[in-house]
C-alpha cells in the first residue's frame, strides 16, 4: 500500500507513523539535524500537487522553507529549491556527487529556481542534502 493509499488526506499521521513507514535511520538523523542546527520543528501537511500528492512533513525557518520531505516505503524524498543566490554554492557542494550533480543539471529551472527531488537512499546522498540545506538556510532574502 502506497502512502497516499494508507493516510488519505481525512487520516492525518503523527511524525511516529511517518517514522514507522519510512523505516530508516536516515530519517531519523535528519529530523535531529534540522531540530538541533535549526531549532525547526518539522510540520505535517496535506498536499494534492500530481507530482507527489499526499501527507509530507515540511520544515521552514522565519517564514522560508527549508525543505520538504516524502515519506515512501523504507525511504523518503527531501525537496530543495535551489534559487538564484544559492546556485554557485549548491553547484559546488553538488560537484562532489556525480549523481546529484546530474539530477541537478537535468532539472528544469522553474521561476528563476531548481526544485530537486532527491531521494534520500543513503549518508553520502544525506549529507550533501544537509549541505544544502544549509545554503538554503544562511541565504538572505
Amino acid at each position: 500500500m502506497t502512502w497516499s493509499e494508507k493516510y488519505t488526506q481525512e487520516f492525518q499521521p503523527d511524525l511516529n507513523a511517518v517514522a514507522e513507514y519510512i523505516n530508516s535511520p536516515l530519517w531519523t538523523e535528519l529530523l535531529g539535524f534540522m531540530e538541533e542546527t535549526y531549532g525547526v520543528t518539522p510540520k505535517i501537511e496535506y498536499s494534492k500537487c500530481s507530482g507527489a500528492p499526499g501527507w509530507n512533513v515540511k520544515f521552514k525557518k522565519g517564514g522560508r522553507a527549508l525543505c520538504t520531505l516524502y515519506p515512501e516505503k523504507d525511504v523518503f524524498t527531501c525537496l530543495i529549491c535551489i534559487g538564484s543566490r544559492e546556485v554557485a554554492e549548491a553547484e559546488l557542494v553538488l560537484s562532489s556527487h556525480e549523481a546529484l550533480r546530474v539530477l541537478y543539471e537535468n532539472t528544469k529551472p522553474f521561476n528563476g529556481a531548481r526544485w530537486l527531488m532527491i531521494a534520500v537512499t543513503d549518508g553520502d546522498v544525506l549529507n550533501v542534502v544537509k549541505k544544502l540545506i544549509t545554503i538554503r538556510a544562511c541565504v538572505k532574502k
